[in-house]
């Protein structure tokens, strides 16, 4: 599952100091600037609750498949050396902002990395389908965007 890459990603960012704590695809129809028909708003929800609601995410992510998702956070891009490919992620902290959770995200359209991507740690803004796809026999989820807007 995606975890696997995603707790890559974490253990990271973790040995860099960004945090201080452990613990693609499909439907195009996301737009940061837009608010309607957002099912999974978790810009309005406590950092709490953010970090509950990523956990559920993460838990059970077959529930949140086709569902629009709003999120902001720490952008990080992170190169993997089996696929060549790099990869790009939204960055949320728990309420005690020392422990942090990603969700990966493809951004549709003719984006170059590293030119057309904010700097990693840039505080960035998207809404997005949730969707999964396969690689290297595993399976990974993921937020496709039309739009990304720094904050």
């Amino acid at each position: 599952m995606k975890k696997s890459l995603s707790l890559l990603v974490l253990c990271a960012l973790i040995a860099a100091g960004v945090a201080g704590c452990g613990n693609g695809s499909g439907a195009k129809d996301g737009s940061a600037g837009e608010s309607s028909a957002i099912d999974v708003d978790l810009t309005v929800l406590s950092s709490t609750m953010v970090f509950a609601e990523m956990n559920h995410i993460m838990s059970s992510p077959d529930e949140y498949i086709g569902k629009r998702i709003k999120m902001s956070g720490p952008y990080y891009a992170s190169y993997y050396d089996q696929t060549g490919s790099y990869y790009h992620y939204v960055i949320v902290e728990d309420a005690a902002e020392c422990c942090v959770q990603g969700i990966e995200f493809v951004w549709n359209g003719d984006h170059a990395y590293p030119d057309d991507y904010p700097e990693d740690k840039a505080v960035v803004e998207v809404i997005g389908v949730f969707g999964s796809y396969s690689e290297l026999g595993l399976t990974y989820y993921y937020l496709e965007v039309d739009d990304l807007v720094v904050l």
